[in-house]
């Protein structure tokens, strides 16, 4: 059940609140108060309904009342003077005044179609627990109506990308299509569908040239999250269709995470469920420090506590153990790493057909068990599961890499940079490519590649021994020295004859050009 007024949504089931599309902290009795006197809007409540409803009936001052009021006030952006959605009733009460929608779950006899259902008097759709999207049938502009599948095609071919994403609960093509030629306004298709975000679009041909642009909206609030414009030649539509695909999906899906991870971030730690936990430890992860990967390896855990059957979340706490042994953060390596292995494992025994699960914990397997061939086969794996998975491509360029295929894993980096270029686990790739370049003997795109990695984490170890590595190899010895003086700050314990068992690398030319690049730098034996 969700509360939609003004420009606020208030989740009952899932006790959130939102204003204009943020996330909104407010103190579990706020939320009751403002749920009751929701609930009770068709009345004037006094000061007594609200104390036997909220506070149990306990003693409660009049300050303390007037003082949860005011907070009510506040998140709903209203105030004693304009007292547009609660007003106060001299010597009576308070009452809910602002035009409320409410949301419930559809009637199991109800239209399939959603718009007819709405219209038929039924209720709409309760929310998922999910991430929720609707895409849109894009709009012909071309004034052609024979272009019309054209477009349609690329929409039913996002759909389909989107819908490889588990994570995220799309509206199948059928519903969404009902929408065709008509008029509508988002927050009206999120109410009838029962969706967080719409994706809108239009297509527009001018001889041989055709321009697709595409906007990504809140449901709730009509606040925009993204937008995109795609141009291409009409030779091969199949080829554009892929590209505009894959242009779309690679960029709106990041979005999609970024944008729930900052709303789970702000919800109250009463209301968190397993994937709450979950999106806080992505959110964590991201950052990469070894204070933001112990918390997220916490709250990964804190997920799989609710949700033993949670596949992702113990692929990631796993790879949150193979961040921290790149790194250099591990205390207890053989029994750290054997936990790591466990969970890797469990992650791909409880669903193989998570792509999420089986990038994570391919690369967990490849780097902790040293099972590379393995790992390759769980992420080619998850390529075939979603195609347009960003962290599949770069980390299977990593497994590559130390399997010496460096060649394939430059292209596979380059592929992941072009579906996510605003990834917040750039810098791994950046490192990724570095490594690569080393390998193959660039040693000037190698320090370049390094540099880009390091100015974004200046805490990542592997980054910061790349630039120390290639920097010596290019003759640029005062650079070399200044990285290494970051890598013995970063991990004094690192020296040479440890290289070989904190990476593991296959090829022993490749470990050898890392060694002696790293020697000319100054790593003791």
């Amino acid at each position: 059940m969700r509360y939609l007024f003004d420009d606020c949504v208030l989740d009952l089931d899932r006790r959130e609140f939102f204003r204009a599309a943020e996330a909104i902290a407010v103190a579990p009795k706020v939320f009751d108060l403002l749920a009751y006197l929701a609930e009770n809007r068709g009345r004037v409540v006094s000061r007594d309904d609200l104390i036997g409803a909220v506070w149990d009936g306990r003693i409660v001052s009049e300050s303390t009342l007037a003082s949860h009021i005011n907070a009510v006030r506040k998140a709903v952006g209203d105030n004693g003077q304009q007292q547009r959605v609660i007003r106060t009733i001299a010597r009576k009460g308070f009452r809910f005044v602002a035009e409320l929608v409410v949301e419930g779950s559809m009637d199991a006899g109800a239209s399939a179609d959603p718009v007819q259902a709405i219209e038929e008097g039924g209720t709409a759709p309760r929310l998922p627990t999910q991430p929720s999207i609707a895409v849109l049938p894009f709009v012909n502009l071309s004034g052609d109506p024979e272009q019309d599948y054209l477009a349609d095609g690329v929409v039913e071919d996002i759909i389909a990308a989107l819908s490889q994403y588990r994570w995220l609960f799309v509206v199948a093509r059928n519903s969404s299509f009902t929408y065709k030629n008509r008029t509508v306004d988002v927050k009206q298709v999120g109410r009838e569908l029962g969706v967080r975000y719409v994706l809108e679009g239009s297509w527009r041909k001018a001889g041989k040239r055709v321009r697709i642009t595409g906007q990504l909206v809140d449901a709730a609030s009509g606040a925009h999250h993204w937008a995109g414009r795609f141009e291409g030649v009409l030779e091969d539509i199949f080829v554009l269709q892929d590209e505009v695909t894959e242009s779309v999906v690679g960029a709106i899906a990041p979005q999609l995470e970024r944008v729930e991870m900052e709303r789970a971030k702000h919800k109250p730690t009463e209301s968190l469920d397993a994937y709450d936990y979950y999106l806080r430890g992505m959110a964590r992860l991201h950052h990469g420090s070894r204070e933001t990967i112990d918390q997220a390896l916490m709250l990964f855990r804190k997920a799989i506590e609710i949700d033993p059957d949670f596949s992702s979340a113990y692929a990631m706490a796993a790879w949150c153990h193979c961040w921290r042994k790149v790194n250099g953060w591990m205390e207890d390596r053989p029994g750290e790493t054997q936990e790591g292995i466990r969970l890797a494992r469990r992650a791909v025994e409880l669903n193989r057909g998570d792509a999420v699960a089986l990038t994570r914990s391919g690369h967990a397997l490849g780097h902790l068990a040293g099972e590379l061939e393995g790992g390759i086969a769980l992420l080619d794996r998850a390529l075939v599961l979603n195609p347009n998975l960003a962290a599949a491509w770069f980390l299977g360029a990593f497994l590559r890499i130390w399997h010496g295929e460096t060649g394939a894993a430059i292209e596979y980096l380059a592929h992941a940079m072009r579906l996510s270029p605003l990834d917040p686990e750039l810098y791994r790739m950046q490192a990724g490519m570095a490594l690569a370049n080393l390998f193959q003997g660039h040693f000037e795109a190698a320090s370049s590649w390094a540099q880009k990695a390091f100015r974004e984490l200046p805490s990542f170890l592997l980054a910061v021994a790349i630039l120390a590595a290639s920097h010596a190899l290019a003759g640029r010895l005062t650079e070399a020295r200044r990285a290494l003086e970051q890598l013995r700050r970063l991990d004094s314990r690192l020296r040479l004859g440890s290289v070989a068992d904190w990476l593991p690398i296959q090829r022993a030319e490749h470990l050898a050009v890392l060694v002696d690049g790293l020697r000319r730098a100054g790593l003791p034996e």
